[in-house]
């Protein structure tokens, strides 16, 4: 099952993902430096989330076709070199451009399911959908070249979305090609403070005294270390990177 929309021309999809339980995180410390334990039993409600990162295609059909910030210019490639402040805030108070998610709800507000909002994914959502009920390390394999652009293959440069095979939910370039935004806030005692609640449902990071936001998924320039699916990283939310852009998420707009 998935979601279907056209903006300007330009069609994207995003698949449906049930609810469920899963197991996130690892305790593999000699990978993981830490920032990635203890694992804890997360529960999800249901969302839609887009089968590949946003593309600058769909970038210019929602900000308009001279409005592409990215370096590695090519409509099918991610869009990147935006920040997090690009996708959730905009920058009004400085007479910049409106944010992307601002931009696109208004897009699409007679289309969308009644009741339902694009977003980003929360870091929980992020890693739910990349790990795709298989076992694997990396989205959709245990050998990331099979499904992923790292440092080993991307030859320094972004690769247009959809070449490398998809997880087991049909989801593409979760590993490697461009690190994702997420909606929380990084803590490194977060996942110790959901694991003391036992199974925690629809978590989000949003501590008051922190400011970096998540990303998630490895990029063009990452070891393999770093494509795994329960890897984490913190960036400032207006760091604007060419290693860095999003996916979308569909959900019920009081989650």
């Amino acid at each position: 099952m998935y979601h279907a929309e056209t903006i300007n021309n330009h069609t994207f999809r995003l698949r449906f993902l049930p609810s469920g339980i899963f197991d996130m995180g690892s305790n593999e410390t000699k990978k993981a430096w830490g920032k990635e334990s203890p694992i804890h039993k997360v529960e999800l409600s249901p969302f839609f989330i887009g089968e590949y990162p946003v593309t600058q295609a769909l970038w210019k059909a929602v900000m308009g076709a001279d409005h592409n910030p990215s370096f590695f210019i090519s409509d099918n490639r991610p869009v990147e070199h935006v920040s997090w402040i690009d996708i959730v805030e905009g920058h009004q108070d400085n007479d910049g451009p409106p944010a992307f998610l601002q931009q696109l709800n208004e897009w699409t507000k007679t289309s969308r399911p009644k009741g339902y909002a694009y977003r980003l994914p929360t870091e929980a959502e992020w890693e739910y959908a990349a790990r795709g009920g298989e076992p694997y390390e990396y989205a959709g394999s245990d050998q990331l070249k099979e499904i992923g652009w790292c440092k080993g293959n991307s030859h320094g440069e972004t690769k247009a979305v959809g070449l490398k095979r998809p997880n087991g939910l049909h989801l593409y370039d979760m590993s490697g090609n461009v690190k994702e935004w997420c909606m929380d806030k990084y803590s490194d005692s977060f996942y110790q403070e959901c694991y003391d609640q036992g199974i925690v449902k629809d978590p989000l990071c949003d501590d008051k005294k922190t400011r970096p936001r998540v990303s998630r998924g490895g990029s063009l320039n990452s070891s393999p270390r770093h494509c795994r699916v329960s890897c984490r990283f913190d960036w400032d939310p207006a760091s604007q990177n060419i290693l860095v852009g999003f996916r979308l998420v569909l959900a019920p707009v009081q989650r």
